[in-house]
Protein backbone atom coordinates (compact mmCIF):
# COMPACT_ATOMS: atom_id res chain seq x y z
CA UNK A 1 0.00 0.00 0.00
CA UNK A 2 1.35 3.41 -0.95
CA UNK A 3 2.01 5.71 2.00
CA UNK A 4 -0.57 8.39 2.68
CA UNK A 5 0.60 11.73 1.20
CA UNK A 6 1.48 14.47 3.66
CA UNK A 7 -0.58 17.63 3.97
CA UNK A 8 2.16 19.57 2.18
CA UNK A 9 2.11 17.09 -0.70
CA UNK A 10 -1.67 17.32 -1.05
CA UNK A 11 -1.53 21.13 -1.03
CA UNK A 12 1.17 21.11 -3.69
CA UNK A 13 -0.89 18.73 -5.83
CA UNK A 14 -3.96 20.95 -5.49
CA UNK A 15 -1.98 24.04 -6.52
CA UNK A 16 -0.54 22.24 -9.56
CA UNK A 17 -4.00 20.96 -10.45
CA UNK A 18 -5.39 24.48 -10.15
CA UNK A 19 -2.75 25.81 -12.53
CA UNK A 20 -3.51 23.03 -15.03
CA UNK A 21 -7.24 23.74 -14.87
CA UNK A 22 -6.61 27.45 -15.38
CA UNK A 23 -4.36 26.77 -18.35
CA UNK A 24 -6.79 24.35 -19.99
CA UNK A 25 -10.13 25.95 -19.20
CA UNK A 26 -9.66 29.46 -17.86
CA UNK A 27 -10.91 30.82 -14.53
CA UNK A 28 -14.34 29.22 -14.82
CA UNK A 29 -12.67 25.78 -14.69
CA UNK A 30 -11.21 26.43 -11.24
CA UNK A 31 -13.78 24.67 -9.06
CA UNK A 32 -13.40 22.60 -5.91
CA UNK A 33 -15.08 19.58 -7.54
CA UNK A 34 -12.76 19.64 -10.54
CA UNK A 35 -9.70 20.18 -8.37
CA UNK A 36 -10.57 17.19 -6.24
CA UNK A 37 -11.12 15.03 -9.31
CA UNK A 38 -7.72 16.09 -10.70
CA UNK A 39 -5.91 14.62 -7.70
CA UNK A 40 -8.33 11.78 -6.90
CA UNK A 41 -9.62 13.27 -3.66
CA UNK A 42 -12.92 14.51 -2.26
CA UNK A 43 -13.94 18.14 -2.47
CA UNK A 44 -13.26 18.40 1.26
CA UNK A 45 -9.55 18.33 0.44
CA UNK A 46 -9.74 21.95 -0.72
CA UNK A 47 -11.39 23.05 2.51
CA UNK A 48 -9.23 20.87 4.73
CA UNK A 49 -5.95 22.16 3.33
CA UNK A 50 -6.86 25.74 2.36
CA UNK A 51 -10.03 26.57 4.25
CA UNK A 52 -11.80 27.45 1.00
CA UNK A 53 -11.35 28.55 -2.58
CA UNK A 54 -10.33 32.08 -1.66
CA UNK A 55 -7.21 30.91 0.17
CA UNK A 56 -6.41 28.49 -2.64
CA UNK A 57 -6.55 31.33 -5.19
CA UNK A 58 -4.14 33.29 -2.99
CA UNK A 59 -1.77 30.31 -3.00
CA UNK A 60 -2.02 30.00 -6.77
CA UNK A 61 -1.06 33.67 -7.04
CA UNK A 62 1.91 33.11 -4.73
CA UNK A 63 3.02 30.21 -6.90
CA UNK A 64 2.80 32.49 -9.92
CA UNK A 65 5.15 34.93 -8.20
CA UNK A 66 7.50 32.10 -7.24
CA UNK A 67 7.77 31.02 -10.87
CA UNK A 68 8.24 34.58 -12.01
CA UNK A 69 11.01 35.09 -9.46
CA UNK A 70 12.72 31.88 -10.58
CA UNK A 71 12.79 33.09 -14.18
CA UNK A 72 13.89 36.61 -13.28
CA UNK A 73 16.59 35.11 -11.09
CA UNK A 74 18.11 33.42 -14.13
CA UNK A 75 18.89 36.83 -15.63
CA UNK A 76 22.44 37.62 -14.65
CA UNK A 77 24.12 40.99 -14.23
CA UNK A 78 26.42 42.39 -16.89
CA UNK A 79 28.37 45.60 -17.23
CA UNK A 80 25.32 47.25 -18.86
CA UNK A 81 22.58 47.68 -16.24
CA UNK A 82 20.11 49.13 -18.76
CA UNK A 83 20.50 46.07 -20.98
CA UNK A 84 19.94 43.95 -17.88
CA UNK A 85 16.63 45.69 -17.19
CA UNK A 86 15.50 45.00 -20.74
CA UNK A 87 16.50 41.37 -20.35
CA UNK A 88 14.42 41.20 -17.17
CA UNK A 89 11.52 42.60 -19.19
CA UNK A 90 11.95 39.86 -21.80
CA UNK A 91 12.09 37.18 -19.10
CA UNK A 92 8.98 38.67 -17.48
CA UNK A 93 7.19 38.61 -20.83
CA UNK A 94 8.20 35.01 -21.58
CA UNK A 95 6.92 33.87 -18.17
CA UNK A 96 3.50 35.45 -18.60
CA UNK A 97 3.06 34.54 -22.27
CA UNK A 98 3.82 30.90 -21.44
CA UNK A 99 0.99 30.78 -18.87
CA UNK A 100 -1.32 33.76 -19.27
CA UNK A 101 -4.19 32.32 -17.24
CA UNK A 102 -1.97 31.81 -14.19
CA UNK A 103 -0.71 35.37 -14.33
CA UNK A 104 -4.17 36.80 -14.88
CA UNK A 105 -4.94 35.34 -11.44
CA UNK A 106 -1.57 36.31 -9.97
CA UNK A 107 -2.07 39.98 -10.85
CA UNK A 108 -5.77 40.09 -10.02
CA UNK A 109 -7.00 40.47 -13.61
CA UNK A 110 -8.95 37.23 -13.35
CA UNK A 111 -11.29 36.24 -10.53
CA UNK A 112 -12.10 32.50 -10.54
CA UNK A 113 -15.59 32.05 -9.09
CA UNK A 114 -15.45 35.65 -7.90
CA UNK A 115 -12.30 35.01 -5.86
CA UNK A 116 -9.61 37.63 -6.40
CA UNK A 117 -6.06 37.06 -5.19
CA UNK A 118 -5.05 39.35 -2.34
CA UNK A 119 -2.87 42.12 -3.73
CA UNK A 120 -1.07 45.09 -2.23
CA UNK A 121 1.01 48.16 -2.94
CA UNK A 122 4.44 46.84 -3.93
CA UNK A 123 5.81 50.33 -4.44
CA UNK A 124 5.22 51.53 -0.87
CA UNK A 125 8.20 50.53 1.23
CA UNK A 126 6.33 51.28 4.46
CA UNK A 127 3.55 48.76 3.73
CA UNK A 128 5.49 46.05 1.95
CA UNK A 129 5.36 43.88 5.06
CA UNK A 130 1.65 43.40 4.32
CA UNK A 131 2.44 41.74 1.00
CA UNK A 132 3.23 38.13 0.30
CA UNK A 133 6.92 37.33 0.46
CA UNK A 134 6.64 35.93 -3.04
CA UNK A 135 5.32 39.18 -4.51
CA UNK A 136 7.97 41.23 -2.73
CA UNK A 137 10.71 38.94 -4.03
CA UNK A 138 9.52 39.22 -7.64
CA UNK A 139 9.23 43.00 -7.49
CA UNK A 140 12.62 43.14 -5.79
CA UNK A 141 14.37 42.11 -8.99
CA UNK A 142 13.10 45.26 -10.69
CA UNK A 143 13.92 47.43 -7.69
CA UNK A 144 17.51 46.20 -7.54
CA UNK A 145 17.91 46.56 -11.29
CA UNK A 146 16.58 50.13 -11.14
CA UNK A 147 19.04 50.98 -8.35
CA UNK A 148 21.95 49.67 -10.42
CA UNK A 149 20.97 51.90 -13.34
CA UNK A 150 20.59 54.96 -11.09
CA UNK A 151 23.89 54.24 -9.35
CA UNK A 152 25.58 53.95 -12.76
CA UNK A 153 24.36 57.44 -13.66
CA UNK A 154 22.26 56.24 -16.58
CA UNK A 155 18.98 57.32 -14.94
CA UNK A 156 18.45 60.52 -12.95
CA UNK A 157 18.53 60.13 -9.15
CA UNK A 158 15.11 58.97 -7.97
CA UNK A 159 13.62 56.49 -5.49
CA UNK A 160 14.28 53.07 -6.97
CA UNK A 161 10.83 51.85 -5.94
CA UNK A 162 9.20 54.52 -8.09
CA UNK A 163 11.46 53.84 -11.05
CA UNK A 164 10.83 50.11 -10.75
CA UNK A 165 7.08 50.73 -10.63
CA UNK A 166 7.23 52.79 -13.82
CA UNK A 167 9.20 50.06 -15.57
CA UNK A 168 6.83 47.39 -14.28
CA UNK A 169 3.77 49.34 -15.39
CA UNK A 170 5.09 49.81 -18.92
CA UNK A 171 6.21 46.20 -19.37
CA UNK A 172 3.11 44.67 -17.80
CA UNK A 173 0.83 46.91 -19.83
CA UNK A 174 2.49 45.77 -23.03
CA UNK A 175 2.32 42.10 -22.01
CA UNK A 176 -1.37 42.37 -21.10
CA UNK A 177 -2.18 43.73 -24.54
CA UNK A 178 -0.02 41.13 -26.29
CA UNK A 179 -1.63 38.25 -24.41
CA UNK A 180 -5.04 39.63 -25.38
CA UNK A 181 -4.00 39.32 -29.02
CA UNK A 182 -3.70 43.00 -29.88
CA UNK A 183 -0.20 42.68 -31.34
CA UNK A 184 -0.66 39.50 -33.37
CA UNK A 185 1.11 36.20 -32.86
CA UNK A 186 4.75 35.25 -32.57
CA UNK A 187 5.97 38.14 -30.46
CA UNK A 188 6.17 40.61 -33.34
CA UNK A 189 5.28 43.41 -30.98
CA UNK A 190 8.51 42.95 -29.02
CA UNK A 191 10.66 44.51 -31.74
CA UNK A 192 8.18 47.14 -32.83
CA UNK A 193 6.50 48.09 -29.55
CA UNK A 194 8.06 46.72 -26.35
CA UNK A 195 11.69 47.60 -27.07
CA UNK A 196 10.90 51.10 -28.44
CA UNK A 197 8.61 51.62 -25.41
CA UNK A 198 11.33 50.59 -22.98
CA UNK A 199 13.89 52.73 -24.82
CA UNK A 200 11.62 55.78 -24.68
CA UNK A 201 10.98 55.21 -20.98
CA UNK A 202 14.70 54.92 -20.34
CA UNK A 203 15.31 58.23 -22.10
CA UNK A 204 12.53 59.79 -20.08
CA UNK A 205 14.20 58.56 -16.90
CA UNK A 206 17.48 60.20 -17.86
CA UNK A 207 19.36 57.96 -20.29
CA UNK A 208 20.49 59.23 -23.69
CA UNK A 209 18.74 57.92 -26.78
CA UNK A 210 22.01 56.59 -28.18
CA UNK A 211 22.93 54.73 -24.99
CA UNK A 212 19.43 53.36 -24.49
CA UNK A 213 19.26 52.15 -28.08
CA UNK A 214 22.66 50.49 -27.77
CA UNK A 215 21.61 48.72 -24.56
CA UNK A 216 18.40 47.53 -26.20
CA UNK A 217 20.36 46.02 -29.05
CA UNK A 218 22.74 44.28 -26.62
CA UNK A 219 19.84 42.84 -24.65
CA UNK A 220 17.95 41.59 -27.70
CA UNK A 221 21.03 39.99 -29.25
CA UNK A 222 21.98 38.27 -25.99
CA UNK A 223 18.43 37.01 -25.48
CA UNK A 224 18.20 35.58 -28.99
CA UNK A 225 21.59 33.92 -28.65
CA UNK A 226 20.45 32.20 -25.46
CA UNK A 227 16.71 31.65 -25.95
CA UNK A 228 16.22 31.74 -29.71
CA UNK A 229 13.21 33.40 -31.32
CA UNK A 230 11.62 35.89 -28.93
CA UNK A 231 8.19 34.92 -30.13
CA UNK A 232 8.50 31.33 -28.96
Amino acid sequence: MAPKPSAAEVKAKLIEAAIRLLSDGGPEALQARKLAAEIGASTMAVYTHFGGMSALVDEVAREGFRRLSANLGEVGETGDPVADILTLALAYRRTVVDNPQLYAVTFGQSQPNGQRAALGDMTNEETRENLSEEGVEAFGYLVRAAKRVIDAGRFRPAPEFEVAAQLWSAVHGYITLEVAGHFGDGGNGVDHILIPLATALGVGLGDTYEAATRSARVSIEAWRAKEGNIGT
